[in-house]
């Protein structure tokens, strides 16, 4: 493969993650290049980062994709060519043990290359899994941190942190972080080696995750969650500066003909100057009806963050949990609030939202027609969260239908994709008769949706 290939297969790698590389991005890429020399890794890492990464969260990914396409070594490198696989003499009780020592040593000091280099042991040690059938790696992560363990070293890593004067909970946070960064390094190891075996498309169209905006709500993972969390307000800000351009721009009105033909008479009757009646501005109330059982509780929380950040965008705001009961919880959505306080008020009150802990759409759309008829209105715009799973129960859809009826829009946002609506106990095709049903299933897809709605 030339190095124009691997620069095209590079790219097309990171439009396939989520990145928005353009061909103007790609040649300025190529033109960075020719001002650097190639001989130092890093430093084409960083001219390729400079003009194609767009924002900070995306750089995780990227460099995911340019360890693939530009790894650090092949094989096991120089230093590795006398290490044998998992099995062989060096696999031995005496040896696991000297690499955990010297692992617990580079973990102490923070030593980056130490590091690089026991993640590249580790994998070709402990990681070969030969003889495996088709389409199956002879490379696993997973199986080389089974018999490392670094986990295992946390309470020591942790005593000599605190032996430097770091404070418990600092000493356990930065503890946490380099185990992490170890662990990735041998992920990133097992990847670099199976795309020597099977290609670098293969691997990472497979095993890159993509950029968080574009990460499924449902298939984040605990760290997801918490980079996602930081990811709402910056969104929030930039929905925010886009709809103040866009209101800007729109800002006239209809042509008023009366005052364009008057101005005109002082020029003969040519109409120089169009004159437009002032446009009446026009904010509606959102309703937001949000399903909050374990399922989709991430989507709903997200959602319900960005709505609370981008509050003053609405005229006023109600919004109302459920599960089998409906909650309102429109008193945490008040001016000034903290966003930290505003989701632990929410969390406390998720539990009220269930009375026998089983979704129930049919039972929360009628309890909240009963209980909150005065919620929905011809100023309102109705805004159901939920993958419209609902146990099979009574789906209650003319409820749903006479309250899309009497709010002036009604959207209903689904997590799960469009191919599993319909199957199981999903009713997402059926309601979405009733109600426009708009597939949201990461930050993505939410910022545009509440783009076009406010």
């Amino acid at each position: 493969m030339s190095l124009l290939d691997t620069h095209i297969g590079f790219v097309e790698a990171l439009r396939a993650a989520g990145l928005s590389v353009s061909l103007a991005e790609g040649l300025d890429a190529i033109s960075a290049l020719e001002k650097v020399r190639w001989h130092d890794r890093e430093t084409v890492r960083a001219a390729y980062a400079a003009t194609l990464v767009k924002r900070h969260p995306q750089r995780t990914t990227f460099d995911a994709v340019f360890d693939i396409y530009y790894p650090r070594l092949i094989g096991s490198g120089v230093a590795g060519d006398g290490l044998e696989p998992a099995g062989g003499p060096q696999d031995t009780g005496p040896d696991l043990e000297r690499f955990r020592e010297a692992l617990a040593e580079a973990l102490a000091a923070g030593d980056q290359q130490a590091l690089q280099d026991l993640a590249v042991e580790a994998v070709a040690r402990f990681g070969a899994m030969p003889g495996r059938g088709p389409g199956l790696s002879s490379w696993s992560a997973y199986t080389s941190l089974q018999r490392v363990s670094p986990g295992e070293l946390m309470d020591r890593l942790v005593q000599g942190l605190l032996g430097q004067g770091l404070d418990d909970e600092q000493a356990q946070r930065a503890a946490g972080r380099r185990i992490g960064d170890f662990t990735r390094l041998v992920e990133g190891d097992a990847r670099r080696r199976i795309a020597e075996e099977k290609g670098p498309e293969h691997v990472a169209g497979v095993t890159v995750r993509p950029t968080i905006d574009r990460l499924d709500f449902t298939a984040a993972r605990r760290s997801d969650l918490e980079e996602m969390r930081r990811e709402i307000y910056p969104l929030a800000r930039r929905l925010a500066a886009r709809l103040t351009k866009e209101q800007h721009a729109r800002r006239r009105g209809p042509l008023d003909v009366r005052r364009t033909v008057r101005a005109s008479i002082a020029t003969g009757g040519v109409p120089l100057t169009t004159h437009h009646r002032p446009k009446r501005p026009h904010r509606t109330d959102l309703v937001v009806l949000c399903d909050v059982s374990g399922s989709v509780a991430n989507f709903a929380q997200f959602t319900l963050m960005l709505v609370f950040a981008l509050r003053e965008a609405f005229s006023g705001v109600r919004a109302f949990t459920f599960v089998d009961d409906v909650v309102e919880v429109s008193d945490s959505f008040r001016p000034g609030a903290d966003v930290v306080e505003v989701m632990e008020s929410l969390a406390g009150q998720i539990s009220q939202a269930a009375l026998w802990g089983r979704t129930n759409y049919g039972r929360a759309l009628t309890r909240f027609a009963e209980e909150h008829p005065d919620a929905v209105g011809p100023r309102s715009s109705l805004l159901v969260l939920g993958d419209g799973r609902s146990n099979y129960s009574d789906l209650a859809l003319p409820v749903l239908g006479d309250l899309a009826g009497r709010a002036r829009h009604a959207w209903w946002l689904n997590p799960e994709h469009p191919r599993h609506w319909g199957t199981g106990d999903s009713a997402a095709d059926r309601y979405g008769e009733v109600v426009s049903m708009v597939e949201c299933r990461n930050l993505a897809q939410l910022g545009e949706f509440v783009h076009r709605i406010v």
